[in-house]
């Protein structure tokens, strides 16, 4: 009876392992919002690594995060860095391509909870008066990553944050306006 069991176990983890396995190795989140103001404003609010704050959904979730800045004010070079509680963790943005009013490419080094990196980027479309704002965050995933997936949704974990995220930038851009 024990040997059934065993072979049982034996043959659910390998099930397991082998479709984990096959699950895609990278993955992407994009979300877009319009936001009515000229791209050169909204391009500004991501440019500079210092007005994060005011519209980063992950600065909301712990107020007491500390955070450090290097590299130029904004543009290619900037990065920001910061320690937080346990729902933001700790890691490292790093601006490293900057086309003025239409793209801003950052790659992210995540140390906790878990190490990764991953690339993430916006892009800004003029739409008559208004700004098109796309957005996204890709990575490669790894065989932890993929099981983990397996269990919890990637676009619908941080879609939501960047829709927070837009919302809450569309705001600040409104306030900066006025």
């Amino acid at each position: 009876m024990l040997k059934k069991i065993l072979i049982g176990v034996a043959a659910v983890l390998i099930l397991f392992v082998i479709i984990v396995a096959v699950q895609p190795a990278q993955y992407r989140v994009t979300r877009t919002a319009t936001i009515a103001a000229a791209p050169a404003v909204v391009f500004e609010h991501v440019n500079d690594l210092h007005k994060w704050d005011a519209w980063s959904p992950w600065a909301k979730l712990d107020p007491a995060m500390k955070t450090t800045f290097e590299g130029p004010q904004s543009g290619t070079g900037a990065s920001y860095a910061w320690v937080g509680n346990s729902k933001v963790g700790e890691g490292k943005m790093s601006i490293t391509e900057s086309k003025a009013n239409e793209l801003v490419r950052l790659k992210l080094e995540f140390i906790k909870p878990f190490a990764s990196t991953a690339s993430s980027e916006f892009t800004f479309k003029p739409e008559g008066d208004k700004t098109s704002v796309s957005w996204s965050m890709s990575g490669e995933k790894n065989f932890i990553s993929k099981a983990f997936c397996l269990f919890m949704n990637m676009d619908k974990m941080l879609g939501g944050e960047f829709e927070t995220g837009l919302a809450n930038l569309k705001s600040a851009v409104q306030v900066a306006a006025k």
